[in-house]
């Protein structure tokens, strides 16, 4: 019998024609969410959070310039009953991937899940 994994996945959406950095946000992600739902209704999609180096603040990591912004996502999957980290990070990166192939994608953590019985 295999474990279960939470899979955590960082990705990079490109937002043009916006003038504030909140819509940038918002499109960004609602049209992650269009692209996974209905059939992959559960990945969780929410913007990253990025410390400053300065004052050590988290904010959302978004940037801007001329109207067009790179927002970074997280993507967090459940996979069941697989062999091991590599294992389910490969079927998180596909099964997002296939919803959106032109993003790029990376693992930036797996942990086991813990057994709620």
């Amino acid at each position: 019998m295999g474990t279960d994994y939470t899979v955590v996945l960082e990705g990079a959406w490109i937002v043009e024609d916006v003038d504030e950095m909140e819509d940038a946000v918002s499109v960004a992600v609602s049209e992650a969410g269009k692209r996974l739902n209905p059939e992959k209704d559960y990945v969780e999609v929410e913007v990253g959070l990025m410390g400053c180096p300065a004052c050590g603040e988290a904010f959302d990591s978004a940037c801007m310039f001329a109207g067009t912004a790179l927002v970074g996502l997280v993507f967090e999957i459940n996979v069941y009953n697989v062999e091991g980290e590599e294992h389910a990070s490969r079927i998180a990166k596909q099964e997002v991937g296939e919803a959106m192939p032109d993003v790029p994608l990376e693992v930036v953590d797996v942990f086991e899940k813990e057994d709620t019985e």
